[in-house]
């Protein structure tokens, strides 16, 4: 067993799946901020919507990120560390949005 190919190998799953548990806290947080159809404004949806889009997208791009192969583990985490701030962006944004309603 080579320890360097495990830990080159787990990072970028676990990277991944902080990430996606950016996309469910906000979808917990709009859940939970919807009272129902008759109080849901136009406004209120476009805000959730673009939560749900900044989130996705950001998740989209930062899983491109961690997609990439390189041979250097110091290079691969690096690129993982932007990835995921990028992720952490679109969850601000999100949040921002839902405070905003």
């Amino acid at each position: 067993m080579r320890p360097e190919l495990i830990i080159k190998s787990i990072i970028p799953v676990v990277m991944a799946g902080i990430i996606a548990i950016y996309g469910l806290v906000v979808a917990v947080i709009i859940g939970g901020n919807t009272e129902g159809a008759p109080k849901l404004t136009l406004f209120r949806a476009f805000c959730h919507l673009g939560c749900g889009l900044a989130v996705g997208l950001s998740g989209l791009a930062a899983g491109y990120a961690i997609g990439i192969q390189l041979p250097l583990l110091v290079g691969l985490i690096l690129i993982l560390i932007f990835a995921k701030v990028l992720g952490l962006y679109g969850l601000i944004v999100a949040l921002s949005f839902i405070i905003k309603t």
